[in-house]
C-alpha cells in the first residue's frame, strides 16, 4: 500500500512539473515531448486499483467475446473513463466544488455508475438462470457504464491546467494518459479473455456442455457485477 501510494505521489509531481514547465515555456516542442511521458505515466496509473480493471474482468469472464472485441471493450472504457473527466474539468466546476475530494473523485458519477454496473450484474445473472441468449454490443454498454467514472489523474492534470490557464496542454496530456490507460486495460482484457478460454476449454474436456459452461461463466460475472456495483451501498 505504501508503495501505490508513493507511486500516486511520485506521479502528480511529474504532472505538475510537466505542466509547469510547459506554463513557463509555452514551447510547442515541449508540450510534444511530455506526450511519451504522459502515456507512461497513464499506463502506470491504470496500474493502481480503480479505472474499472475488475469491472473489464468480470465482464469478460461470462462473455463470449473474442481477444480482438475484448481489448475493444478495453478501449471504450479507457476512452470515457478520460473523457468524462475532461468534459468534468472543462463544464463541471459547480459539480468539482460540492463532490470532488483532493483526490479527484466524482461521488455522483460514481454512484450512478455503480449502480448502472449492479444492475447490468442482475441481468446476467437472470440470463444465467434462463439460458438466454447473449445480446450484441453488450461489452459497449459495460465499457461506457464502468467508464463513467472519472480518471483521477486526468481530473488533476485538467484542474490544474485550467487553474494556470494552459487548457491545451491539459487536454494533451490526457489524450496521452487514454493511450497509456487504454494499452494496461487492453492486456487485462486480452489476459482474461484466453484464461476464460482456456477455462472453458478445460470444463468441456470433462463433460460440461457449451451451453452449461456459457451458464456458469454468465451466472459468475453477474454475481461478480453485482457485488462490485452494490459494495459502496453496503
Amino acid at each position: 500500500m505504501e508503495f501505490l501510494v508513493g507511486l500516486q505521489q511520485w506521479i502528480r509531481a511529474a504532472v505538475t512539473d510537466e505542466l509547469a514547465a510547459f506554463e513557463a515555456t509555452r514551447s510547442l516542442a515541449l508540450l510534444v515531448g511530455m506526450l511519451p511521458l504522459g502515456i507512461a505515466l497513464g499506463a502506470v496509473h491504470a496500474i493502481t486499483p480503480g479505472h474499472g480493471k475488475t469491472v473489464l474482468a468480470s465482464y469478460l469472464v461470462g462473455s463470449r467475446l473474442g481477444v480482438m472485441r475484448s481489448i475493444g471493450v478495453a478501449g471504450l472504457l479507457s476512452a470515457t473513463h478520460v473523457t468524462s473527466a475532461v468534459v468534468l474539468a472543462l463544464f463541471g466546476a459547480p459539480l468539482l466544488a460540492r463532490t470532488i475530494t483532493g483526490a479527484g473523485r466524482s461521488d455522483l458519477l460514481e454512484d450512478v455508475s455503480r449502480g448502472l454496473i449492479a444492475v447490468i450484474g442482475l441481468w446476467l445473472l437472470i440470463r444465467a438462470i434462463r439460458g438466454a441468449r447473449h445480446v450484441h454490443g453488450e461489452g459497449a454498454v459495460v465499457g461506457f457504464v464502468a467508464g463513467l467514472v472519472p480518471c483521477p489523474l486526468t481530473l488533476f492534470a485538467m484542474v490544474l491546467a485550467i487553474s494556470r490557464g494552459i487548457p491545451e496542454a491539459g487536454i494533451a496530456f490526457a489524450l496521452a494518459m487514454l493511450i497509456g490507460i487504454a494499452l494496461t486495460l487492453s492486456i487485462v482484457a486480452a489476459a482474461t479473455t484466453l484464461a476464460r478460454d482456456r477455462a472453458a476449454i478445460f470444463m468441456e474436456r470433462y463433460g460440461a456442455s457449451v451451453m452449461r459452461v456459457s451458464r456458469i461463466l454468465d451466472a459468475v460475472a453477474g454475481a461478480l457485477l453485482v457485488a462490485i456495483g452494490m459494495e459502496q451501498f453496503l
